[in-house]
């Protein structure tokens, strides 16, 4: 493994990594096809997105109406585009572990009020995340919750959340990306530091005030503050009801913190798309074709083979003047393989197949890598 340049931006490097292998082309264009013949199970098995929903159930609990509304949402799913944005983790660029991520939510009239429906996308626990997988399921949180028994999270969090960013996984609302994301605005890195954020920050600063608005509509307020996630101990307020939703640094405590909304992680950090694009990282086309449609409109959808796992390497070509090399023989023992000299002067000295401890020894991995193909695959 080669050592990581100095200067290099670890940020950049890992969604380069994570744009190269996570999401193949064969997975995008299996998914996309399915998803344009109405298979949105068929499209979600080839993303790896398992199934938790039983659409039945949704209408015998809520009625026909909801039942319907989230078909509608399902036929327009793209599974791939959802795990192409779904929130990672460093320093392997794997699925963040143990995340109920909502996508859609829907208000059902209930006798004792309006209840919630949430439609929600999982990710396995740790000690479960070998394979990678996702499940999709609904939640109510009382009689819709298929998936959530062992699960450390299976309410629907609130850093990170799709139901207010359905450019992230809608095919329908994927062109909102461009906009959403600020790709027509100045780069962050070039802007005037801003309060306590260091110069070249990953954060989309301009798109703050936007984006908290549409937070506090989705709450039912016109105007107040909320709080900006900027790392594990560090919070920033941005106050929308004075001088313009200019952000405000104020230390905030933990009852603060649970009673104000908090600003999603989509909204926080600039698109990974759009720092590589802006980097020179990476290639368009290498890039999801709806991410790709949204951020560079010009340029062809159609994704391209990563070079380090396309086509297999041409044969040996032998040069001239050069011997070519011997490839290693194969020894099988017993009567499949081939016969030595002892066997064919009648000796019994060379017979393997009636001396069963006289065979090779069976190589066996050790215990700690005997599960690394699952767990990394």
């Amino acid at each position: 493994m080669h050592p990581r340049p100095v200067d290099e931006d670890f940020r950049l490097s890992l969604w380069r990594r994570v744009r190269e292998y996570a999401v193949p082309p064969t997975t995008i264009e299996t998914a996309t096809a399915r998803r344009r013949s109405g298979d949105w199970a068929g499209a979600c098995a080839a993303a790896r997105v398992d199934v938790d929903l039983r659409l039945r159930d949704l209408t015998r609990t809520h009625g026909a109406g909801l039942t319907a509304r989230v078909r509608a949402d399902l036929r327009h799913l793209a599974p791939d585009l959802l795990r192409w944005h779904m929130p990672r983790c460093a320093p392997d660029g794997l699925l963040r572990p143990g995340l109920t991520v909502p996508l859609a939510r829907y208000t059902v009239d209930e006798p004792d009020g309006p209840c919630p429906v949430y439609l929600v996308v999982r990710t396995p626990p740790a000690w479960a995340a070998g394979g990678q997988r996702m499940s999709l399921a609904l939640w109510d949180g009382d009689r819709l919750r298929e998936g959530y028994r062992g699960h450390p999270r299976p309410r629907p969090g609130r850093r990170f959340r799709f139901d207010l960013h359905r450019h992230l996984w809608d095919a329908r609302r994927a062109h909102e990306l461009r906009h959403r994301s600020g790709a027509d605005g100045p780069d962050p890195r070039d802007a005037v530091p801003f309060g306590p954020l260091p110069p070249g920050h990953p954060y989309a600063v301009d798109r703050w005030a936007d984006e908290a608005r549409i937070l506090l509509r989705d709450a039912g307020r016109t105007g107040g503050s909320v709080v900006v996630r900027l790392g594990a101990r560090r919070r920033l307020v941005l106050d929308l009801s004075g001088d313009g939703g200019r952000p405000v640094a104020e230390p905030t405590g933990p009852a603060a913190f649970r009673t104000t909304p908090l600003l999603p992680d989509a909204s926080t950090h600039v698109v990974p798309d759009l720092a590589l694009l802006r980097a020179g990282a990476i290639d368009a086309g290498r890039l999801h074709p709806l991410v790709a449609s949204a951020l560079a409109p010009g340029h062809p959808v159609t994704p391209q083979p990563s070079p380090r796992t396309g086509q297999r390497p041409p044969p040996h070509r032998p040069v001239p003047g050069r011997p070519a090399p011997r490839r290693p023989r194969r020894r099988r023992p017993g009567p499949a393989g081939p016969r030595s000299r002892r066997d064919q002067a009648g000796g019994d000295a060379g017979r393997t197949d009636r001396h069963p401890a006289a065979l090779p020894p069976v190589r066996r991995p050790r215990p700690s890598q005997a599960g690394l193909p699952h767990r990394r695959p």
